[in-house]
């Protein structure tokens, strides 16, 4: 089959790969009618995460079941399905509680690479959600919006307690960001604070429900949002980026009691005690645990209630992985669509 392998910072090829295979009674094989390109792609692409070696991409994931292993019982061959970048059983304690991404028998799908024509998902039963039927093309971009930035999104918006009557503030305008206020939006949140400086990332926003932009960043940035709060702070704050100036530009911008819901993927964040300490503010993140949020999303999805999909602004083919990382290294693309 064919399939994305980044070689070295700046450096994805499409090139043949084996054909994935059952290794497990557990595992299912998925045929992709559609992949993506994901912000945390990027962190390897610009040499800031190391890799070891010629490494299969991609972590995001529809498709068609093409064979389940001897023990999958939910899961059937000709389903449409969606699956979260942590493969889980959903079935220990840690799942249970709803955090499946730290299931005690996790895998990372990335490590099978799922910018490809098929897909290996380990701990099928657990891990995959089948769609009522199959959908229509027009419905694919936003499901596989599902499989990880909707579902990220959303995580940071429910541990923020984003809710009625509360004011949210979202830091970072990528596709996360983005769809942490469409989240916030459909959760209830009565105000929404996108933080953006891009124009086209700030019409999406409000097309997703953001009820006001702030351009500033940091110090700047909280400040702005404390004169928008009445001097204090937003409720709920989503972080989506990662990096020590967006992290204590959440917490600065949260007033005392309210909470951070921090989903970017942290490089080189140190927390000051002190100020943490004084600031009564409450953080919750990490990976998100999408699987818990699946059936739910699914549902919005197919009944046309949100359109996450529009969060691509870019489609090309498998062919054109490596045009696709540039594009959103670049930013001259909030997030990249690679039909298959």
């Amino acid at each position: 089959m064919r399939g994305a392998v980044m070689h070295a910072p700046g450096d994805v090829r499409i090139e043949e790969r084996e054909d994935p295979r059952i290794l497990a009674p557990t595992d299912a094989i998925i045929r992709l009618p559609a992949t993506c390109v994901c912000g945390s792609d990027l962190w390897s692409y610009r040499g800031i995460e190391s890799i070891d070696g010629p490494s299969p991409m991609g972590h995001e994931y529809v498709g068609v079941v093409e064979e389940a292993g001897s023990e999958v019982r939910n899961i059937q061959p000709g389903q449409f399905v969606i699956g979260s970048f942590f493969a889980s059983d959903n079935t220990c304690e840690i799942c249970q509680a709803g955090y499946q991404s730290s299931c005690i028998h996790r895998e990372p799908i990335g490590r099978n690479g799922a910018q490809a024509e098929y897909l290996r998902v380990p701990l099928a039963d657990g891990t995959l959600v089948a769609t009522p039927e199959i959908p229509p093309d027009d419905l694919i971009p936003s499901l596989l919006a599902a499989s990880d930035v909707l579902g990220t999104g959303w995580f940071g918006a429910v541990v923020a307690e984003a809710g009625p009557g509360k004011t949210v503030a979202v830091v970072g305008d990528g596709a996360v960001g983005l769809l942490a206020v469409l989240a916030a939006k459909q959760l209830g949140a009565e105000r929404i604070i996108a933080m953006s400086r891009h124009e086209p990332r700030q019409k999406l926003a409000i097309d997703f429900g953001a009820t006001d932009i702030v351009t500033e960043r940091g110090d700047d940035g909280v400040a702005r949002v404390k004169e928008l709060t009445g001097g204090l702070g937003a409720h709920s704050v989503v972080e989506a980026v990662g990096t020590q100036e967006s992290m204590m530009q959440a917490i600065r911008s949260t007033r005392p009691g309210g909470h951070v819901g921090y989903v970017g993927v942290a490089h080189g964040v140190e927390l000051p005690g002190e100020e943490l300490f004084f600031s009564h503010v409450n953080l919750h993140g990490g990976p998100a645990p999408v699987r818990r949020f699946l059936p739910e999303l699914i549902e919005l999805i197919w009944n046309r209630k949100i359109d996450p999909g529009k969060v691509f602004d870019l489609s090309l083919p498998l062919e054109q992985a490596a045009e696709g990382y540039k594009a959103m290294d670049e930013r001259s693309a909030i997030k990249v669509l690679l039909w298959v």
